[in-house]
């Protein structure tokens, strides 16, 4: 293996966090602002790049972190290495409710292909960059957008998603229709693009946006129940919308009661 080993557990159920075990001089790079708690002997270092294990020049190093940018992610990662003599461990934290998943790339062909703004932390050497969708109208529609988060290693990666994970099996051929906000990553020889969902009324009343996004196999996908963006406009729309008395004959009337 040309990445680090890392040994690792999940803890929690709807806000999960991972817990990271590193041997002496064992190095875990993470997102910044991830990090939860550390034990001592640990050493943090920021590095400007894309994460790898591979001897860069500057110049490298600049347009790896500018990709990063476009990802939704920070210019910066930061590695943590233990520099003790014993195992030491360091938890990250999910930043909303949902699931981490913990995703061995050599399973993978060594690499998967992920929301942007997915990535929590992964065994040094792997690489975090970016995947430009090559179709105009997957880019516009997608969900995405025309830029998707590029995870490329041998090693252990972890990302994080919104509510409950459902993952398919897609054979050669098979296409699955999901909604564009909630795919969460695929294999890389999974074929993706959009698809109009047709119909007037469908386009008009049916609440689903103009597209689907559209996976065919052969490949496997991760499919998340809550993407952030709708978690973000419920509460939103709870917060600065008037609000529903669904299934209350007194409507108004119960909020003045209730003291709202």
């Amino acid at each position: 293996m040309n990445n680090h080993e890392i040994d690792y557990r999940i803890l929690g159920d709807e806000i999960q966090c991972v817990e990271i075990e590193l041997d002496p001089m064992e190095t875990v790079i993470a997102e910044s602002g991830s990090l939860m708690m550390m034990e001592e002997a640990i050493k943090m270092e920021t590095i400007f790049g894309d994460g790898s294990d591979k001897t860069q020049s500057v110049l490298s190093k600049i347009f790896s972190a500018g990709k990063r940018m476009l990802t939704g992610e920070s210019l910066f990662l930061t590695a943590y290495t233990n520099q003790g003599n014993h195992k030491k461990r360091l938890v990250f934290a999910a930043p909303y409710i949902g699931k981490i998943l913990p995703m061995d790339l050599s399973q993978y062909d060594g690499k998967l292909i992920c929301q942007k703004d997915s990535f929590l932390c992964a065994a040094k050497g792997v690489m975090i960059g970016i995947e430009f969708q090559k179709k105009i109208g997957a880019g516009l529609f997608g969900g995405e957008g025309f830029i998707m988060q590029k995870l490329e290693g041998d090693g252990m990666a972890f990302v994080h998603s919104g509510g409950a994970i459902i993952k398919r099996e897609l054979s050669a051929g098979e296409k699955l229709r999901i909604d564009t906000g909630c795919i969460v990553a695929f294999t890389k020889h999974t074929h993706y693009d959009i698809e109009f969902v047709g119909g007037i009324k469908n386009t008009i009343f049916g609440g689903e946006g103009l597209f689907f996004a559209t996976l065919t196999g052969p490949g496997t996908i991760w499919v998340q129940s809550l993407p952030f963006s709708r978690l973000a406009s419920r509460i939103l729309s709870g917060a600065v919308g008037r609000r529903k008395e669904e299934g209350s004959i007194l409507g108004g009337l119960g909020n003045l009661i209730d003291g709202d």
